[in-house]
Order: structure tokens, then C-alpha cells, then sequence
């Protein structure tokens, strides 16, 4: 029996922070969009709403083809199973859109491995236009955030530019928004052994990654395949990318001359987060130095430095790792203060 619309009197979070697009979740849609051109029956099911702990976040995805095979992740890997066994036995709707709830008793929250009474809303919608997934892989891949709307019983797709701010997913009566957003990116300022290690757990989050340095020496040792390498000036590197509110850019050169022209363009970005490596009288110094230009004290009190969190980082892996959980925490809106996040005081490299 084919899926129909349902409606609870659960309260579901549904995501208000800004949307990040990952990789993996545009790997999602490539593949759903390449489906699609092929001529398969292709479905998109994405996570609207999540009740007590949820193994994925609202606007998390998969795409799923009438043979069976799927590519990406709603849930631990008992829902995709669930939905697979759905499209074999042709109960999947490819006509209209449906709302589906995993989880709804404790039977199904065993059965499904959902952890501590969660639940999950997914929108099943499928797609029959490509059209829109052209024009939304597009701006993804341009840096650009873009709203798709549908119309869950007509199955009418409008795509609009969006802003930041915007939530992720957000539903009215029979109509469901969807912001999508650009992969979080990486400006690493230095080609070092610290940067090596920074840019492995960078990818590993999902961060597309970039490494600059104007050094010959650096660029011929630098071995990294799954990062950009730049042999620009750093301050260049920094205006071409443009970053915005996906978008860190970590000062690791040690260097004056390389660390403080990138920095003094990046604290005038909307990248989310601005660090640099080196000890606390070094990081001092560096903001008096920038009082020299022109950025304002709030401008210059974004500048997380000593880069990284207090976890007694001594070694380039170790640096790299307080890095990386810094970036983690200040996406995750745990950390306010730069000034109360100093670490890797005591390195003097």
C-alpha cells in the first residue's frame, strides 16, 4: 500500500541554524541529478524533523533508485534498509510526496536502533524534474545558498535565493522549504607538517581545503592530493576566495610578513573563524601590529590566537587536532569568546 501523508501532535525540531551543505550531501544530489538524466525512477528522502535524539540532523538526505540502490544516510542504516525494501515492493508513491515517521513507538525505535525514544520525519519525494537539481547543484557549487519550495500533493518545485539565517527546513500546510548552502571551507595559510595534519582532519569533516603559500621550497615538498595548493600571496588567496560564513582561514606560517596580510583581510570577512598559530606574547603583538591598519577592535577581537582549544597541544597532529575541535565547536555555536579559547600557548614553533 503506497505511502500517504500523516500528521502527528509530536513537537519536531526542525533545524534554525544556518544551512551547510556537505560535500557528502552534494555527492547526494550529483548522483540523485546523474539518475534522474539516465532515465530511473529516483526518489530524494530527506530528514524534516527530528524527536529526542535523532542519529542525523534536519535536512540530512539520501537518494534512493526503483532497483534498490541508494547513496547517502537519513539514519544509522535500518531506515535505508527500510526504505529499500519500500521500493522493491513498489510502495513508494512516483507521483506524490509523503511524510513518514520512523520511530513512532517503542517497537520501531528497537526495531530501527533509534537511540533514547527518537524519531524522525522524512519527506519521500520523487523526483521527477530535473530541472530544479540542476539549478540547485549549480548555485551549491558556486558558493551560493538557494531555497527550494515543494508541493507535497502537486509536487511543484520553486528555487529562490536565500539568506544565511535562513532555517534549513521549515514547513507550511502541504508546502516544505529547504535551504541549501556551501561546503565549509578551509584557507590553511602555510604548507608546513602542521598544516598536513590540519588539512587530513579538515577533509575527514568534510571541509573543502585549501593551502597557501608563496614559498617555492614549501610548494615542492607540499604532498596533500585532496587539498587545492595556492602559490599566491596569502592576502590575495584571501580576497579570491571570498570567504563567507562557510569559510575558516587558520594562519600557520609563523611568519609576519605571510600571517598578518591574510589576516588583516580575513578579519574583515564573514569567515566564521580567523586564527593563527604562535604563542600568547606573539598573538599579542600581532594585534598591536593590526591596530596599524584598517580594522576596527571588534574586527580584531575575532582573531582566535593562540588558534585552537586548551588541550596541552605540543606536537604539529596535536596542534592540528585543538584546531580542528575549535572549528567543530565554533560551528556548533559552543564557543562565543576567542579570547576565552586560547591554546597551544606554550608552542613556540
Amino acid at each position: 500500500m503506497p505511502l500517504v501523508n500523516v500528521s502527528v501532535n509530536y513537537r519536531y525540531v526542525i533545524s534554525s541554524s544556518p544551512s551547510r551543505m556537505t560535500g557528502h550531501d552534494l555527492n547526494v544530489l550529483r548522483q540523485l541529478l546523474s539518475w534522474q538524466q539516465e532515465g530511473h525512477k529516483v526518489w530524494l528522502i530527506t530528514v524534516v524533523g527530528t524527536y529526542g535524539s535523532s542519529p542525523r540532523q534536519p535536512g540530512s538526505m539520501c537518494a534512493l533508485r526503483s532497483d534498490g540502490l541508494l547513496v547517502g544516510s537519513v539514519s544509522g542504516g535500518c531506515i535505508e534498509d527500510d526504505l529499500v525494501s519500500l521500493v522493491k515492493q513498489h510502495q513508494l508513491s512516483s507521483s506524490s510526496a509523503a511524510l513518514k515517521i520512523y520511530g513512532a513507538n517503542q517497537e520501531e525505535q528497537l526495531r530501527y536502533k533509534l537511540p533514547c525514544g527518537g524519531q524522525l520525519r522524512l519527506l519521500i519525494e520523487p523526483v521527477l524534474d530535473k530541472a530544479w537539481l540542476e539549478e540547485v547543484v549549480t548555485a551549491i557549487e558556486s558558493q551560493k545558498l538557494i531555497k527550494r519550495q515543494v508541493t507535497l500533493d502537486s509536487l511543484q518545485v520553486t528555487c529562490t535565493d536565500a539568506i544565511s539565517h535562513e532555517p534549513v527546513v521549515s514547513e507550511q500546510e502541504g508546502l516544505l522549504s529547504f535551504v541549501y548552502g556551501p561546503r565549509l571551507r578551509l584557507l590553511i595559510i602555510g604548507a608546513a607538517e602542521t598544516s598536513f595534519y590540519l588539512a587530513n582532519m579538515a577533509t575527514a569533516l568534510d571541509y573543502q581545503v585549501f593551502v597557501c603559500d608563496p614559498r617555492p621550497e614549501m610548494q615542492e615538498t607540499w604532498q596533500h592530493e585532496q587539498s587545492t595548493l595556492l602559490t599566491m600571496m596569502p592576502d590575495d588567496a584571501v580576497v579570491s576566495l571570498q570567504p563567507d560564513l562557510n569559510t575558516a582561514v587558520v594562519a600557520l606560517t609563523h611568519d609576519p610578513k605571510l600571517d598578518d596580510m591574510a589576516l588583516l583581510e580575513a578579519l574583515k570577512s564573514a569567515a566564521f573563524y580567523v586564527g593563527a598559530l604562535g604563542a600568547k606574547t606573539n598573538n599579542d603583538k600581532r594585534r598591536e601590529r593590526l591596530k596599524l591598519f584598517d580594522l576596527t577592535q571588534q574586527e580584531i577581537d575575532r582573531l582566535h590566537g593562540p588558534v585552537g582549544l586548551q588541550i596541552g597541544s605540543k606536537t604539529p597532529a596535536e596542534i592540528a587536532v585543538a584546531i580542528s575541535a575549535e572549528l567543530i565547536a565554533v560551528r556548533r555555536d559552543r564557543i562565543h569568546t576567542p579570547q576565552l579559547t586560547s591554546s597551544v600557548d606554550k608552542v613556540t614553533v
